[in-house]
């Protein structure tokens, strides 16, 4: 099953007379997610059973705003066209920070969502998806958590596949943390034509497999030579965890997003897979987790 998602610029409407009493809290659910998949730089990712709240509160007086939770209220109201109002906000959840999980965006759509509601929703899910997207820089973990699934993104269309339950996503997350900006840094000027070919033909195999369901097209796909190979003097034990998760049954593995955490994916021996990664880093106060996709994407509770 899959769908296909054309992001708009038209605010959401509501039925002619349906009284909608306003909103003083809202808190809304994100999930995490993972991105890149290797050679998918900056554009596929999945949203995974992982998740932070963030709530959203109509306050009183004036309440000091910085950051990216400023710039993304500034982004709410200018696209909403409504007035401002002063709020508060709290996160809780189980999204490790500046680990490769998308937990900016955890933040961000999470502000979008819960402003929209205190505002009685003026704009629509594709609306907010694109201004978390616009705030992030890029589209890759912004699509997944908006949307859910496995998730293509970049140009006017966004395209979605559900992921199947028994597919499982084994994350060996390090005890230190990795900047987006810092790990971009590291990146070269220019790449070598034929690891670019390698990595296209790759990224093309991932969205086929996702696509079809058949996720044995998985296996060597992950092989990427766009950011993974000048990212691993930030992660020296990269290549080597990737190694044991498969030696142990993973269908492959990859970096996820600019790290820390490393992802492995597999239909079989999830402990065994989880337990090999651990053993690989031998990194003190490293931990794994696993899980599945998430297919619903951001939800109001």
């Amino acid at each position: 099953m899959n769908t296909r998602v054309r992001p708009s610029r038209q605010a959401g409407t509501r039925p002619a007379n349906v009284y909608c009493p306003m909103l003083n809290s809202a808190t809304t659910r994100v999930p995490a997610t993972t991105a890149n998949l290797g050679p998918g730089y900056d554009c596929l990712g999945i949203a995974l059973q992982i998740y932070n709240r963030v709530t959203v509160r109509r306050s009183e007086g004036g309440v000091a705003l910085a950051g990216m939770v400023e710039k993304a209220a500034d982004s709410f109201f200018d696209a909403a066209a409504v007035p401002s109002f002063p709020f508060s906000w709290e996160i809780e959840g189980d999204v490790p920070q500046s680990r490769g999980m998308g937990s900016s965006v955890t933040v961000r759509l999470g502000l979008l969502h819960g402003l929209n509601r205190l505002a009685e929703s003026p704009l629509g899910p594709e609306v907010l998806f694109e201004l978390c997207a616009k705030l992030e820089g890029h589209p890759d973990n912004a699509a997944p958590a908006a949307f859910g699934g496995f998730t293509v993104a970049g140009g006017p269309r966004l395209a979605r596949f559900a992921v199947a339950d028994d597919l499982q996503f084994v994350l060996l997350i390090p005890d230190f943390e990795i900047s987006t900006p810092e790990a971009r840094k590291v990146l070269p000027p220019q790449l070598d034509r034929l690891a670019a070919v390698a990595s296209c033909t790759n990224a093309c195999r991932i969205t086929a497999a996702f696509a079809s369901g058949d996720y044995e097209l998985l296996r060597g796909a992950f092989v990427d030579g766009l950011h993974q190979p000048f990212r691993e003097k930030l992660i020296p034990f990269l290549p080597a965890v990737i190694a044991a998760g498969e030696k142990a049954g993973a269908l492959g593995g990859f970096l996820s997003g600019s790290g820390s955490t490393i992802c492995c994916v597999t239909k079989q021996n999830a402990d065994a897979v989880a337990a090999a990664m651990l053993r690989a880093a031998d990194s003190g106060g490293a931990r794994t987790i696993v899980t599945r996709a998430d297919n619903s994407g951001v939800r109001a509770e």
